[in-house]
């Protein structure tokens, strides 16, 4: 994303902002997204971003909270202990290898978790 024109951007009806490359499109202008979550995608490289706003997870600690939630997503995607997970909900036969980055913010006086998680395939089959 270095050297990308980036521009600001007011999530969740601008309680929480973001400065992301501009080549981001917000996916709510094509399909519906749920509330605790915006989705924005790059058709052209099938990069994505999704913010998600979750219930803190207090038996979670704080040093391993990334970590569990990655867990998390890897098990949703059937990808075990691997923690390498296919995009989207396209399953193990999808057989895509994608790089995710994720983030955990963890804002206990609002008892909310934002996990921040990034996309970016590597190959596509």
């Amino acid at each position: 994303m270095s050297g990308e024109s980036c521009i600001g951007r007011l999530l969740f009806g601008g309680a929480l902002s973001s400065t992301f490359p501009l080549r981001f499109q917000d996916v709510s202008n094509i399909r519906e997204v749920p509330d605790h979550q915006e989705v924005f995608v790059d058709p052209a490289r099938d990069e994505s971003l999704i913010f998600e706003l979750l219930d803190l997870k207090g038996e979670v600690e704080d040093g391993g909270s990334a970590l569990w939630f990655l867990r998390d997503i890897a098990n949703e995607q059937d990808a075990g202990d691997n923690l390498a997970v296919s995009k989207g909900r396209q399953g193990r036969e999808a057989q895509n290898i994608v790089r995710l980055y994720l983030a955990n913010i963890r804002l206990k006086s609002a008892a909310t978790d934002v996990v921040i998680t990034a996309y970016e395939p590597l190959l596509i089959k």
